[in-house]
Order: C-alpha cells, then structure tokens, then sequence
C-alpha cells in the first residue's frame, strides 16, 4: 500500500464521512459569526457614554463590567451545554448558539441604559458560545492526525473574524452612530447559523457516550496532565482579555483625534488579528509534526515579551507594530491547546469535555476585563498591558513545567508497514484500518 492509501484508510476509521466538507463550512459559518459578535467592540465603551455613564471615571469600569458578565455567565453555562451536546449532539449546541446570538445582539441595539445592555451581555453568556461549541463538533468528526490542521484552521475563523468585525465595526459606527451594528451583527449571527442548518451534518451516535461512562471530574483526575491544561486554559484567557475593555480608550488618548477613535481602534485589533489568523494554521500544522506542546510554549513566551513594550509607546505607529508582532506570536495558542486537549480524552467526551474546557477559559475571560477596568481605573491606562506581558511569560513556565503531551502510541504491525507511512504510527485509527488490511 502506498503512503496516500494508509492516509486515506486512517481517515476513514478514525474521522467521520465527508469531515473536510464539515469543516470549510463551519470555519467559514465561524468567521461570520466572529466578525458579528467583534463588530460592536471597539466602540462598546463608547456606547456607554451615549447610555448615560457620564463619569469618565466610571467608563472603564462599565466597560469592564460589561466585559466580565458575559465571561460569567458562560462559564457557568458551558459545562451544561457540553453534556447536552454529549446527549443530543454537538450540532445543536452550534445552532444553539448562533441563532440566540442573533437575536441577543440585535436586542442590544434597542437598549435605553447601560443596566440594560448588562442583563442582554448576561444573556449572551448564557446562550452563545459558538467557539466551543464549534470545535466540540470539528474535534469529532475529523480524524485525529489532522487535529492541530483543523483546530488551526478553525483558530483563523475566530481570528480574521475578530479582525474584520472591529475594523468594519468601528468604521459603521463612527458614520452611523452606535446602535445600527449591532443589527447588522445580529443579520451575521443568523447568516452563519443558516449555513450551518443547510450544510453541515453530523453522524451522532450516544453509544460514543456510553463508552466513556463516568463523571467529567473523574476524567479530569484520571487524565495526566488534563488538569494543568484547564490552568493553561484559564491563564490565557484571563491574560488575552485584560487590555480589552480599555483598549480603545487607550487608542483614543494616543490618537487625540475623537472622530476617527472607532477606525483607528477597529484597525489596531485588525492587523494583530489577521496576522494571529494566518499563523494559527501554520503552527498548527507544525504542532502536528514537532508537538503541540513545544509550540504553545513558545507562542505564550513570545506573546508575553510584546506586549510589556505596549505600556510604553506614545503614539498609534509604535502600537500598531507591537500590535502586529503580537498576532504572529499569538497565533498558535488556542489551537495548540485545543489540540492537546483532544489528543488527551476519548471522542465521545469531546462536548462534556470542551464544555468544561470553554467554562474555564470563560472564567478567565470574565476576571480578566474586570481586573483590566479595576486596574485601569486606579493606576492608569498603560498598567494593564504590564500585567498582561507578565502574566503570559509566567504562563510559558508553566506550559514548560507542568503540560503533559500523549506519546505515541506503539504498535504491533510490523516493522516494513510502519516504514512505510512513519507519519502514521501514533495514530490508533491508523493501526486498526491496517490490521484489517493485512487480514484481509
């Protein structure tokens, strides 16, 4: 048999019929429901304001504050919608999750108070979460030797689309005022969830579910090195969102220009994002091939040491490069981690399993606007960028010291077979789609 064949019978056994078909149309569903749910966050302080929070003291907070809720309440949430996805599907939590956020969104246009826009972020927390639950379903339909291509692949939709929402976001707003993206987010969020409906399937079976019997607290215990990664999970995703409810206010104090503050802030989360989605895939694929482990060290380290220098720059160009080392560095940390994830717990725990997973980077997405607003509030705009490159760095230590990556798994096939496709020989669908070969 010639390497593509064993490939080929490797994917068959250990992925789903028809899983690349899946996959394009949720990486591109995924983009579009990014760039809705990012389109309204550049100038989400500034709504505020326009909302009534007149105190220029108080705008970080509500800021933070409308940040954190949402973080809250998903982490709360996802654990639940992972072991729904468990009994019914990972599908209908995808769904599930785009069609609630566009109705959420498009509600957040209608708002008369910042309490208000509190309670529809509260809400978007517990009904969303298109992330996790999108790559609970990629993670079970695609075969295990081409998980850090697809949870790669699947990183770059969240990234250009965390790109594109903010600097096509902040453009409408500066023209149209505050509350018309937020519709036109809400239009994207069915958009995304429609093609979803249309032209995904799913082979879902609960006898997955049945192998895998036991809690999924057990399953973290008993799972080596499972319980540093929810660490890792919670640390990057507290680091990732402490600058973020600042962020354009700090772009609007090194611009002076009030008028183009939306623009300039939708740009600078732009080119880091863009720049974040077109190394996801890269790395991804290296991680496949060097360790996954070796490149979330790396990325966290690298992430780290740019964004120490943003505390200091004083104008928009020094930012903007900073920003773009920083989407480079950054862009292979969610699908590394996703990707250990997957290679550490059976498939049919995949949605209990990302659920836990996404609860915890949402708890750390939750504190971390809040730490940012506090912090911002009483020592000033630059401090949390300090906070942030320091906390990254202490998270590549911890990746080094305490991550644990599965080793290859050995098999009894022959010597002559293995040489044959070397690439194959940690895979378990692999092995058993060629010992069906040989006995046939």
């Amino acid at each position: 048999m010639t390497s593509a064949e064993v490939a080929a019978l490797a994917d068959a056994a250990d992925g789903a019929p028809g899983w690349r078909t899946t996959l394009y149309v949720m990486w591109f569903a995924q983009l579009v429901a990014i760039i809705g749910f990012s389109f309204v966050m550049p100038f989400m302080a500034f709504y505020v304001r326009e909302l009534g929070v007149t105190d220029e003291r108080l705008v970080p907070f509500w800021a933070g504050l409308l940040g954190s809720v949402t973080g809250l309440a998903f982490a709360v949430a996802a654990p639940l919608w992972g072991i729904v996805a468990d009994r019914v599907g990972r599908r209908p939590m995808v769904l599930r999750s785009m069609f609630a956020g566009a109705v959420v969104l498009t509600a957040m246009g209608l708002v008369r108070s910042a309490s208000q826009l509190l309670a529809l972020r509260f809400l978007q927390g517990m009904l969303t979460g298109t992330v996790g639950a999108s790559v609970a379903m990629v993670s079970s339909v695609t075969p295990r030797r081409h998980l850090g291509f697809s949870l790669g692949l699947m990183q770059t939709a969240v990234f250009a689309g965390a790109s594109l929402g903010p600097l096509a976001g902040g453009a409408v707003a500066d023209r149209f005022g505050y509350r018309l993206p937020f519709y036109a987010a809400g239009a994207m969020l069915l958009f995304a969830a429609l093609l979803v409906l249309l032209f995904t399937r799913e082979s879902f079976s609960r006898r997955e579910e049945r192998k895998t019997e036991g809690g999924t607290l057990r399953l973290v215990r008993s799972t080596p090195g499972f319980s540093a990664m929810l660490a890792v999970f919670l640390l990057v995703n507290l680091a990732g969102t402490i600058v973020a409810p600042i962020f354009p206010l700090f772009v609007e104090q090194l611009s002076g220009n009030p008028a183009t503050k939306g623009t300039l802030t939708g740009m600078l989360i732009a080119i880091s994002g863009v720049l974040a989605a077109l190394a996801a895939v890269a790395i991804g694929h290296l991680g496949d091939r060097i360790g996954q482990k070796k490149m979330l060290v790396v990325c966290t380290l690298m992430s780290g040491l740019c964004c120490l220098p943003q505390a200091i720059v004083t104008n928009v160009a020094q930012l903007l490069g900073l920003r773009a080392v920083l989407g480079l560095a950054s862009g292979g940390t969610g699908p590394t981690i996703n990707a250990l994830v997957g290679k550490l717990v059976p498939r049919g725990r995949y949605g209990r399993v990302y659920g836990m997973t996404s609860s915890v980077a949402a708890l750390g997405a939750a504190l971390g606007p809040l730490l940012g607003g506090a912090l911002a509030s009483v020592l000033g705009l630059r401090m949390p960028f300090v906070l942030t490159g320091m906390m990254l760095v202490f998270i590549s230590g911890v990746a080094t010291l305490r991550v644990k990556e599965p080793a290859p798994v050995a098999t009894a096939l022959p010597e002559e077979t293995w040489a044959a496709v070397p690439e194959a020989a940690d895979l378990e669908g692999s092995k058993r789609s060629l010992a069906a070969t040989r006995m046939n």
